[in-house]
């Protein structure tokens, strides 16, 4: 048997929990893998176009979080429209008029359209929810604290309490209960594989639910980043205040990812330090799944990711650690 270390591996590739199932992706592969209704596990594996693709900025530091954040909010919203049409109508159902407009005006691309308009929905809703809204809320207290910079630090606890209500608030609805145990499912099978371990069900169970490289750590960095920067750069026109919270959220991204970047790929006390408070938030995020939730993430990963040649390259496996 090879001599293995157990030492994390990075292995690059990610994913996220959708509507009774995952996607995972690797490179500009990803593939969605859903338990049907029936029973049946369904695999839907397409190419990923990212912005500007072959552009030098994908490549700066900083930079590369902005293209990268806006890349998986298309490619998630995608994923969780797919995996919602198994749940949806009857299959023999007739599309609505807008549906057969939308198809008549783009030529066809009505689902692209939809997946556009909603992804940028979202991201204003979000903006305006954790960046706008704590802004306004502790302005209403600039009769009682003098100090801007006591505010700016009460805005990102406000900030945070918000974000913390909402993670909480959804926690309680059934479908996102099943959401949460889907993304632990993700979780784990990419421990398991960074771990060194074959990608069975058996080793997939075993392994921790938690990863540093998740989307939750990434949003709470956000929000740390955000104190921050809020806190050194200040104008005095409320307008200009609110412009810049705004403009700012790409800049806040690039940070952020360039952090979660490292987290990803170094295990050490300061990684494990800076990554503890998003770790906990995934005592949230994620729950533990059942082992056919876990075939399901599996199925997600085999369909992009060759892990039996990773554990070949990262910890010198051969056939017979295979077939034991």
């Amino acid at each position: 048997m090879a001599n293995r270390k157990r030492k994390l591996h990075y292995s690059g590739i990610g994913g996220q929990a959708v509507l009774e199932g995952v996607m995972m992706k690797n490179t500009d592969d990803y593939a969605i893998a859903v338990r049907k209704p029936d029973g049946e596990i369904d695999v839907d594996i397409e190419v990923f176009h990212p912005v500007l693709k072959n552009s030098p900025l994908r490549k700066i530091p900083f930079i590369r979080g902005i293209f990268n954040f806006i890349d998986s909010l298309v490619i998630g919203m995608k994923s969780i429209n797919h995996s919602s049409k198994f749940y949806e109508m009857d299959e023999n159902e007739e599309p609505t008029g807008l549906d057969k407009a939308l198809d008549a005006v783009s030529g066809g691309r009505s689902e692209s359209i939809l997946t556009g308009i909603t992804t940028i929905v979202a991201l204003v809703i979000a903006i305006g929810l954790f960046m706008v809204l704590p802004y306004f809320i502790t302005q209403k207290l600039n009769s009682y604290v003098r100090n801007e910079s006591l505010l700016a630090i009460i805005e990102g606890v406000v900030r945070l309490v918000i974000f913390l209500i909402y993670i909480i608030g959804i926690s309680c609805m059934k479908d996102i209960k099943r959401l949460y145990r889907y993304h632990g499912a993700e979780h784990k099978c990419i421990n398991c594989i960074e771990r060194g371990h074959s990608l069975t069900v058996s080793n997939v169970m075993r392994s921790s639910r938690y990863h540093k490289r998740c989307g939750t750590s990434f949003i709470f960095l956000v929000m740390i980043v955000s104190i921050v920067l809020f806190f050194f750069i200040r104008v005095e026109s409320p307008v200009y205040r609110v412009l810049i919270r705004i403009a700012l959220v790409p800049v806040i991204a690039g940070i952020s990812y360039e952090i979660i970047r490292l987290a990803g790929r170094f295990d050490n006390v300061f990684i494990s330090i800076i990554s503890a408070p998003g770790i906990w938030l995934q005592g949230i995020t994620t729950k533990e799944p059942d082992e056919q939730m876990v075939e399901v993430a599996i199925r997600s990963v085999e369909a992009v990711f060759d892990w039996k040649q990773f554990l070949v390259e990262e910890f010198e496996f051969d056939e017979n650690d295979f077939e034991q």
